[in-house]
């Protein structure tokens, strides 16, 4: 049954996440006042970068991307079959590694740029991750996803500190306004794309369908914050990640970008304040 999970999670989760990302594109034009590209539209795109010229550096970033891609498939397996969440949160930290790494060997002065506010954005984010971890441990009892989802009551009522700390920290993984530094999903914002800047044909193709599976992974936890040992939990969880991503398309709309330094102040002072008050209050309860 586990094969057959990760068999379903490696076909079912490029095909959802495309479609997201053609829903966010084209609520994101209705919000500017334009009609936007077609829903299907970021598979048009991907289906084009594969039949381009693959143009590089050098070898090694194509090595890198190709390990990027592999270890998000690899994220998203473990969680989606009930794997340990600190296990899942090692491996996705990897897997941006393996990205920054290959936009550094291109020695492209953008792409090291893009590489370096990558790195930025990883140490502004990676501490709220761990205290999610956390939280999820206090309350269950388990790293374990399956354990976390089995549990008698959503862990959003025990963690909602902590569900704010990583919803804030979600605008930096979905690269959005106003922390979409390293590069930005809207191509009307800059020329040169950050870290993406030297990837071309299948190697940025393999980027995008990748920044798929990422999404869909966010997402999940999104999920379980809701989930409790209930059916009905699975349509109160697909609810809120609506909900909670819509509400990252208007801040994405609504908000211009911001410098580093506000990024790494804001997202530890929210992890501080919500994710730490709301562990200390377990604790004592």
């Amino acid at each position: 049954m586990i094969f057959l999970y990760i068999l379903l999670y490696i076909i079912i989760a490029p095909l959802a996440g495309g479609i997201i990302v053609g829903i966010d594109r084209k609520i994101s034009a209705r919000m500017q006042g334009r009609y936007g590209p077609p829903l299907l539209q970021p598979f048009y795109d991907v289906i084009k970068l594969f039949n381009k010229e693959v143009l590089v550096v050098n070898k090694a970033q194509n090595f890198f991307v190709m390990f990027f891609f592999i270890f998000m498939i690899i994220t998203g397996a473990l969680f989606f079959t009930g794997g340990d969440v600190l296990l899942v949160i090692f491996a996705f930290t990897l897997a941006s590694i393996f990205l920054v790494t290959g936009a550094y060997s291109t020695n492209s002065p953008y792409s090291s740029v893009g590489a370096e506010r990558e790195l930025l954005q990883m140490m502004a984010y990676e501490p709220m991750v761990l205290l999610t971890a956390v939280g999820f441990y206090m309350v269950s009892g388990s790293f374990n996803v399956r354990d976390i989802m089995a549990a008698p009551v959503p862990a959003v009522v025990y963690l909602p500190g902590i569900f704010l700390g990583y919803v804030f920290i979600l605008t930096i993984k979905l690269r959005k306004s106003p922390f979409d530094l390293s590069t930005s999903h809207h191509g009307h914002q800059e020329i040169v794309k950050g870290i993406t800047t030297e990837f071309t044909g299948a190697t940025l193709a393999l980027v995008e369908m990748a920044h798929w599976y990422e999404c869909i992974l966010l997402l999940g936890f999104i999920f379980i914050f809701f989930s409790w040992d209930s059916l009905i939990s699975i349509p109160v969880g697909i609810l809120a990640c609506i909900t909670i991503y819509f509400l990252e398309i208007l801040i994405d709309n609504v908000f211009a970008r911001v410098k580093w330094e506000l990024v790494l102040k804001t997202s530890w002072i929210m992890g501080a304040t919500f994710a730490f008050i709301n562990i200390i209050i377990i604790s004592i309860i």
